[in-house]
């Protein structure tokens, strides 16, 4: 009966005041960053001429992000959820605000291009200690405020509002690049993450549900862990997704295939930085009006080969237009696995636990994005940037595969 209300009533989650603050601060604050991560890759690409250089830094921000993950959940679990967001979106500002003042003419007077790229490297290191508390810290609020029945529902808005800033900041970025060059761009970024916290400042504390001291650190965490573990279809789908974006990672050479094979310049770059989180948003908003009522599990696993089938196209594609089409086809069938993935995770996780399981899936799969960046520039300097982005959709497809048949739990899962 339930299934059938929120399917009914898709505003339904969106009527909670705080929830719709909170939709709105997070699009803010994630255009923002899509934005920074669109200039930092076309700026690091033009500093070095080197496709390695984006994959270092992916690396920059994979390390600190996997390595103060777990830890991070456990402090999520013991601290004030509205004061450590509003924290760590300031030190997001602050970020933007050191590349801003690294792109301007004190940067180019005081630093030759390869001082300016470590100092990069240096602050998308700071970011990726930062987004370790702010990857599940978002998912953990939304928690907080919108009651069990209603997750589902707002699951799926969270993620639509998720991909909406993704697809706005990347495309924007790219525009903005053309037009206002890497300062204006900075900018733009830091008034969106300002405008962001002033939003989020809004929202009411959010207490913490366990007892300071209640268990040691290392106690806490393995509890956290011990949990995905033991729960199959969560443990399959993160390693599914974890897997696929490792190893699908084309959109870390986008840039190259902008300017180097597609030669479309920063204009097409931007379009085809979004292509895939405007197919992602697009199935989301659908999904939100018409959820996945039957064999999900299935279709996540299909979704997934799919994405991999078209990383393969975009490899070999010389035509703009096909390149942009198939990238915006992955992000449709990306965006199947996102919703699904994140449902499993809202309505499998205790409240008490929210802050170390969304860590532990912070840790597999927001991170491998970076992880996957760093990949494909490994890849791409071994191989050349065609073949590896081909190779790579040939992983997603054995991954597919094989957890097709090592995770029945996972094919047959419904709910």
């Amino acid at each position: 009966m339930e299934n059938e209300s929120l399917i009914s009533s898709p505003l339904e989650a969106v009527r909670i005041v705080e929830f719709r603050n909170l939709v709105i601060g997070r699009f803010l604050f994630i255009m923002g960053l899509r934005m920074m991560s669109t200039l930092v890759g076309w700026w690091i690409y033009n500093l070095t001429n080197a496709p390695f250089a984006i994959g270092i830094v992916g690396l920059s921000e994979f390390i600190p992000a996997v390595s103060f993950a777990l830890y991070a959940g456990h402090v999520i679990d013991l601290s004030e959820k509205r004061k450590m967001m509003l924290f760590c979106v300031m030190l997001y500002g602050l970020a933007a605000l050191l590349l801003l003042i690294l792109s301007s003419r004190i940067g180019s007077n005081h630093f030759q291009p390869h001082h300016i790229a470590l100092l990069i490297y240096l602050i998308i290191f700071g970011t990726g200690v930062v987004r370790s508390f702010t990857g599940p810290i978002f998912n953990v609020v939304l928690a907080q405020i919108v009651p069990k029945r209603l997750l589902q529902n707002a699951t799926t808005w969270n993620q639509g509002a998720y991909l909406s800033a993704s697809v706005t900041g990347h495309a924007l970025g790219g525009f903005l690049i053309a037009g206002l060059g890497n300062t204006g761009t900075l900018t733009v970024v830091f008034i969106l993450v300002f405008s962001a916290f002033a939003v989020l400042f809004t929202l009411k504390p959010k207490p913490a549900l366990n007892e300071k001291g209640e268990k040691k650190t290392w106690d806490s965490v393995k509890e956290g862990l011990a949990f995905v573990f033991r729960t199959r279809e969560l443990l399959g789908a993160i390693s599914l997704d974890l897997f696929a974006v490792l190893f699908g990672g084309a959109v870390a050479m986008v840039p190259v295939y902008a300017r180097d094979i597609l030669k479309v310049g920063a204009q097409g770059f931007g379009f085809l930085n979004g292509a895939s989180d405007m197919g992602s948003i697009c199935i989301v908003a659908i999904l939100t009006l018409f959820p996945l009522r039957r064999k999900q599990g299935k279709k996540l696993m299909l979704a997934v080969a799919g994405f991999g089938i078209c990383i393969i196209i975009f490899g070999i594609s010389k035509l703009f237009w096909l390149s942009f089409g198939v990238l915006l086809l992955s992000g449709i069938l990306d965006g199947i696995s996102v919703v699904t993935r994140g449902t499993i995770m809202q309505l499998k996780t205790p409240a008490n636990m929210r802050g170390r399981v969304m860590s532990v899936n912070s840790m597999f799969i927001n991170s491998s994005n970076e992880l996957g960046q760093f990949e494909s520039g490994i890849t791409a300097k071994l191989m050349g940037v065609v073949p590896s982005v081909v190779f790579g959709g040939c992983m997603t497809l054995l991954v597919v595969v094989t957890t097709w048949f090592r995770a029945p739990s996972l094919r047959k899962m419904e709910y």
